[in-house]
């Protein structure tokens, strides 16, 4: 996570404040402005609470499937069950994710710098921006942007999970009941580009909501409104502004977690012969 946490950060900026006009423009102001810690900041919470969104995700995908599976007596799970069950883990992460995604936006789009200047920032850190929410907005507050969230994550999820299913069962050999470590790692970059492709726009869509108003002026009455207000002004290219820096970074993580997931799986004899997850055998 600290290795993409700085391309996020320029991707957040990009999504949210039109004072930046390209990547590396931003990344240089940021770095002018504000040093190496700029890229990183926000980044505490989501370090601290990442396992627990991780097992919320994965273990949801993995009973629904089991789920889908035993209604109907057993045997392989289909492509349409595993990208019902990656939804369905998408939109469950929300529930723990949506506060800690807030503070990372807020802070990362907060460009002012500690290091001094006529302007101090609002936020001195990830607990003072969370108990600041909390007191300005109630805990209501605490979930902005949680509907965006949790439309991005659905479909990505989707898409996450039955790319990496496909991609390994069409790279497996019939007489293997697993696929080799190399299709792991190729299928685990090729699915998460593939999420961040299907749920780029509406994290565009997400990081504008989670900041708006959040320097007392706020501009969009509600989710559609973003969207219309956003291509009116902007035009539709926008919401695919950051679209390869969320490939870039995608590509790398994803095939650290699919493996790494694999590697606990197979440790902790979580799998069976008739379960095999994250891993599925599709008919």
């Amino acid at each position: 996570m600290a290795v993409g946490y700085p391309l996020d950060t320029v991707k957040v900026r990009l999504q949210t404040q039109k004072q930046f006009t390209g990547i590396w423009q931003c990344a240089t102001t940021t770095f002018l402005k504000e040093g190496v810690s700029g890229f990183f900041k926000g980044m505490a919470l989501p370090v601290t609470t990442i396992a627990m969104t991780s097992s919320v995700t994965f273990g949801v995908y993995r009973n629904f499937l089991h789920c889908l599976s035993q209604l109907r007596g057993g045997g392989a799970n289909t492509r349409l069950d595993v990208a019902l069950a990656g939804m369905a883990g998408g939109i469950a992460q929300t529930s723990v994710m949506a506060p800690g995604d807030l503070v990372k936006v807020r802070l990362q789009c907060q460009t002012e710098s500690k290091r001094g200047g006529p302007v101090r920032p609002r936020y001195r850190g990830p607990v003072h921006c969370l108990v600041s929410i909390m007191r300005e907005e109630g805990l209501r507050g605490l979930y902005r942007g949680a509907l965006p969230l949790m439309l991005r994550d659905g479909p990505s999820y989707a898409t996450y999970f039955t790319v990496y299913s496909s991609i390994c069962d069409a790279m497996t050999h019939t007489d293997k009941t697993r696929p080799g470590w190399g299709v792991v790692m190729l299928a685990g970059g090729v699915a998460g580009a593939a999420a961040w492709a299907v749920g780029t726009p509406m994290d565009v869509i997400k990081a504008r909501i989670q900041m708006d108003g959040a320097r007392d002026v706020k501009q969009y009455r509600g989710l559609l409104h973003c969207i219309t207000q956003t291509v009116h002004t902007e035009g539709a290219r926008v919401f695919y502004r950051s679209l390869w820096i969320n490939c870039l970074r995608a590509f790398p993580s994803n095939m650290v977690v699919f493996m790494t997931y694999e590697l606990l799986t197979d440790f902790l004899r979580v799998r069976t012969e008739t379960e095999d997850m994250p891993y599925v055998v599709m008919d």
